[in-house]
């Protein structure tokens, strides 16, 4: 129900609260900056009653992990794990991995990136070769997978 979090500076966090229908932001996304009415239900607070936080389980979802590492890391980090998942997901949508294995190839990605390539110098450039490299990597990942 929670679609996201943001934390600011002043230690406030602001979330997107909602009934747990992708409709929802898809349909934002579709019509920004406009708030048009959707076909999803509105969230009943009081017949939810409270909600139950806890520590996100690395091991049941590893992209979350992935995800922090590579905020941590910056650099070029965020352009190699973009495509690196982009193409990952295209290798399950095509039938080559399954589910599970997605977060496995972003994975073994991101491991195998020489560190250079993700301090090299912010550029369109540098953003591009990375992007590249990582979805030559991960084709070739998915391949050796599927074969």
């Amino acid at each position: 129900m929670i679609h996201a979090l943001v934390g600011f500076k002043d230690g406030a966090l602001m979330a997107h609260v909602g009934p747990p229908d992708m409709r929802h932001a898809i349909g934002y996304a579709l019509h920004w900056p406009d708030r048009r009415a959707l076909p999803v239900e509105r969230l009943d607070l009081a017949a939810i009653g409270a909600l139950t936080f806890r520590a996100p389980d690395e091991v049941r979802w590893p992209a979350l992990r992935l995800a922090l590492e590579v905020m941590e890391r910056g650099g070029l980090a965020g352009a190699v794990f973009d495509a690196a998942k982009e193409t990952a997901l295209d290798g399950f949508i095509a039938g080559h991995i399954g589910f599970t294995h997605m977060a496995d190839v972003v994975d073994e990605v991101f491991c195998t990136t020489p560190p250079s390539h993700i301090d090299a110098q912010m550029t369109l450039d540098n953003v591009m070769a990375a992007d590249h490299m990582a979805r030559q990597t991960a084709k070739n990942i998915i391949a050796q997978k599927a074969g």
